[in-house]
């Protein structure tokens, strides 16, 4: 599979997987919901516009290298502290925890990819 269209499915399934806990994290109460959420639309806007109009760039492979790395933030945040046990408590605890895994292993494939991506334009090879 060439590696542009595998990086654009993991960026894609990343993008998804963290809206779908920033969603389960809102209706847990574990994050308010109001305006500032708007922020993590606009980084899932940027992040899409990397994905799908800058792929192959270099300004592409960067925001997409930067926003998986602010993603696999997320489950090491909620791995540290009382964030799993606090979003288990109630019904559907496995689809909260499914989703930190799946962005985890997502968003490091993604890393992998861009910065792979990166190398191989710094390089001059095609992908």
């Amino acid at each position: 599979m060439k590696h542009n269209l595998l990086l654009t499915i993991f960026s894609l399934l990343s993008i998804l997987f963290g809206t779908f806990h920033l969603a389960d994290d809102i209706a847990r109460g574990m994050s308010p919901g109001g305006l500032p959420n708007l922020f993590a639309v606009v980084i899932c806007v940027v992040w899409l516009y990397g994905t799908l109009l800058l792929a192959g760039r270099r300004s592409g492979y960067v925001i997409l290298l930067l926003a998986s790395l602010l993603l696999m933030g997320v489950p090491v945040i909620h791995m540290r502290g009382a964030g799993v046990g606090f979003g288990t408590t109630r019904s559907g605890g496995f689809f909260f925890v499914w989703t930190l895994l799946a962005m985890g292993v997502t968003a490091l494939f993604s890393v992998i990819l861009s910065a792979r991506g990166l190398w191989s334009l710094r390089r001059g090879q095609s992908l």
